[in-house]
């Protein structure tokens, strides 16, 4: 099986590694230091007090790799729209585009049943441009899980899980799924097929559209935004104003807003993936997480007054940090 994994990071890089030591073909698409390391010394993975060392093919120009069976990006959202065009020479007749990436995907609407069927989202997808040039089609939903990081070039450090729910946006099981999962579980992780992939999506949603823009505004971790009455107030008000999005929708929660944001409490002292984003100077994932549901919000005829509110706030944070 022949697997591509776009944007070879901190999640990319503990896929690349795993799945290579497990025989599969894999190539990593990476950029800068960190492909540099790669290419000289193999791709390292710190996890469980040991040390994994493996020899993917490593290149910036995926004209390099060809087509693949399967191509799995995991670069940060505002980076996907990118590389739409240099995607190109990945994609068969029969590859499957496997969107691991944070929030709302692009082909949220792809096949979904009800009045905005195939809609295009804009504030996630411009013009339409990753639906039509990479195809709905293609795509399998990945809810990523696992806690990396980059400790260095070429060094992956684990911090927890090892998780990946997928899903056809149809709901079916079908046989490119189905593979996908077993060559996961194969290399080490969890690899459940969701029938209701959206369902999982807004629940880990639920979290991202909440604490993240509230910390890059607040600087607060999460043990702080839970048991803050002012900020677990604005958290509660965007959660109601998310769910009854996605109840308009059809999505069910599996769990309530109270279990959520416990959940949350007890991860401790976390700084959000967006705070440290702004804090190092990189691209907020604010349009995936925020824009997109507020987009969204106005196409089922939902008010979202709290989010209406926290979405311009964050986007002037991440401006004037350069960030957005």
């Amino acid at each position: 099986m022949r697997i591509c994994i776009y944007g070879a990071g901190a999640i990319g890089g503990y896929l690349g590694v795993q799945l290579a030591l497990a025989g599969e073909d894999v190539s990593l698409i990476a950029r800068g230091p960190h492909l540099e390391a790669m290419q000289k010394n193999g791709l390292k993975l710190r996890i469980d007090d040991e040390e994994r060392v493996a020899h993917p093919h490593c290149t910036y120009d995926p004209a390099e790799v060809g087509p693949q069976d399967y191509v799995i990006i995991t670069l940060k959202a505002p980076s996907v729209p990118g590389i739409v065009d240099k995607i190109q020479p990945l994609l068969g007749p029969e590859t499957a585009v496997v969107t691991a990436v944070n929030g709302i995907p692009w082909w949220y609407f792809y096949q979904l049943e009800g009045p905005w069927r195939d809609y295009r989202l804009e504030s996630i997808d411009p013009g339409g441009k990753q639906w039509e040039k990479i195809g709905p089609e293609r795509a399998i939903g990945c809810i990523v899980y696992p806690a990396t990081e980059v400790s260095e070039p070429g060094v992956i450090q684990h911090i927890d899980g090892n998780r990946f729910s997928l899903g056809e946006p149809s709901g079916e099981k079908s046989e490119r799924v189905t593979r996908l999962s077993d060559t996961l579980r194969q290399a080490g992780f969890k690899a459940p097929v969701r029938s209701h992939i959206r369902n999982e999506i807004w629940v880990k949603l639920w979290g991202n559209l909440t604490f993240n823009p509230i910390s890059a505004l607040t600087l607060a971790t999460l043990d702080v935004i839970t048991s803050d009455p002012g900020t677990l107030a604005v958290t509660r008000a965007m959660m109601l104003e998310a769910q009854a999005i996605g109840e308009k929708l059809g999505v069910r929660f599996g769990v309530d807003m109270e279990q959520r944001i416990a959940g949350a409490a007890a991860v401790g002292a976390h700084k959000t993936s967006m705070l440290q984003d702004l804090e190092r100077g990189r691209s907020m994932e604010i349009d995936a997480l925020l824009t997109v549901v507020q987009e969204m919000g106005r196409l089922v005829e939902v008010e979202t007054p709290t989010i209406d509110v926290v979405l311009p706030l964050v986007q002037q944070r991440a401006r004037i940090a350069g960030c957005y």
